[in-house]
């Protein structure tokens, strides 16, 4: 006879398992301790299988008939449900988020912070929503090309690019591991628009500069937001590398910070001389935020590292607009003065912390160029002082190559 509910509910354990049939090849076992399981017994290749259909009451009786009925369908098309349930598991097991999230954590601890950050962001923002439960060897090109067009539709060009990147790498990581056969990002090539070439505005203009120094002296903001303004000039690193600066970095004694490779995006270590004006900046921060682990810590809470938008908004809030003044624009400003003012290039390019493409370069180590980069970084902010005190600026075809020492 065909169970129903109430059967079902009454039915107790004994000390073996007992079944209950309901027609089909459908069964509820009770176990022993009183747990009431869903089987489906049936017959393929001329040998008796057994699947389970779930567990009692969270499966109800007719959605255990209807998993039944569905089982019955595949034998009857000659296909095994055990084996295509198997092969079900195996597909949600490689969904593109599933081997995406896997690419990630074994790439990642390689990767500096803001890369590794802006990486899995990107792909839980936009790409996760649309792809996350695609098996990563059913996604096709058009598919990948939808999710693009979205981000596209934003007018955030850079960021589709670097999206289809990532996802391409995905793809290649499920080649590697033998869960995809192609990469369908690699059909996309020519469908995107050019993105733009990035241009960090800067003030490279002497007396502009004097100007803005001046302003940043009179900031009327948080205090944390000016000293980093100050030492922005100074110290011309990246803005993430300088808003995420820890105490534990920075030795005021030894005048010098040492950011580690995991913060830096060649990731190597990186040493910045402090010039006198920087650790002077330095020791009046101290007070307010030597307790805590960062340097600039968020105008919320002292567990995060402040915005990266803080800095820029200090400049708008004195009056240059982006297409003036950036945080990123204090590296142009020194990249272009120094070299204008004859100090080695091999030594601005290390200070900058840029990546060599010869082969030779690469070579060097965090120290190179020390001696001359600690002079370089002195005479630097002497001659940003001087602009900002309203020196004559001495043209800069009279600047003297041998030495920084006589900038202003």
């Amino acid at each position: 006879m065909p169970l129903t509910d109430t059967t079902i509910r009454n039915a107790k354990p004994s000390e073996k398992p007992r079944r209950l049939f309901d027609g089909g090849g459908l069964y509820l076992e009770v176990a022993p301790a009183g747990g009431k399981w869903w089987r489906l017994k049936y017959r393929f290749g001329g040998r008796d299988k057994r699947i389970s259909l779930g567990v009692y009451p969270a499966v109800r009786l007719r959605d255990a008939r209807d998993r039944r009925d569905a089982a019955r369908k595949q034998l009857a098309a000659g296909i095994d449900p055990s084996a295509a349930r198997k092969a079900e598991k195996a597909a949600e097991a490689d969904t593109f988020e599933v081997v995406a999230r896997e690419w990630y954590a074994k790439h990642a601890p390689r990767w500096g912070r803001g890369h590794a950050d802006n990486t899995i962001r990107c792909l839980e923002r936009d790409v996760f929503p649309w792809l996350g439960i695609r098996s990563v060897s059913k996604v096709t090109a058009p598919e990948l090309l939808a999710v693009l067009r979205r981000i596209e539709g934003r007018g955030a060009i850079e960021t589709t690019h670097r999206a289809l990147q990532n996802c391409g790498r995905v793809f290649r990581y499920a080649i590697a591991t033998g869960r995809a056969e192609r990469d369908p990002a690699a059909d996309l090539r020519g469908a995107l628009p050019p993105a733009k070439k990035k241009h960090h505005a800067a003030i490279t203009d002497p007396k502009e500069i004097g100007a803005l120094l001046r302003a940043i002296d009179g900031y009327q903001g948080a205090f944390a937001t000016q000293c980093a303004l100050r030492l922005a000039p100074l110290t011309f690193v990246r803005p993430g590398e300088l808003r995420a600066a820890e105490w534990s970095e920075i030795n005021l004694d030894g005048d010098e910070w040492r950011i580690p490779a995991d913060r830096m995006k060649m990731r190597e270590v990186h040493i910045v001389p402090l010039s006198r004006q920087a650790v002077e900046c330095l020791r009046e921060l101290y007070p307010l935020t030597g307790s805590g682990r960062y340097v600039f810590p968020s105008l919320r809470t002292a567990a995060r590292p402040m915005s990266e938008t803080t800095m820029n908004a200090g400049l708008r809030r004195m009056g240059y607009a982006k297409d003036e003044m950036t945080g990123h624009g204090f590296r142009s400003m020194a990249s272009t003065l120094l070299n204008e003012q004859g100090w080695p290039r091999d030594a601005i390019e290390r200070q900058l912390a840029h990546g060599e493409r010869d082969a030779v370069r690469a070579a060097y180590n965090y120290a190179e160029h020390l001696p001359e980069r600690r002079k370089m970084m002195q005479a630097w902010a002497d001659y940003l002082d001087g602009l900002k005190n309203g020196a004559e600026v001495v043209p800069r075809s009279k600047m003297p190559i041998e030495s920084g020492a006589d900038l202003f």
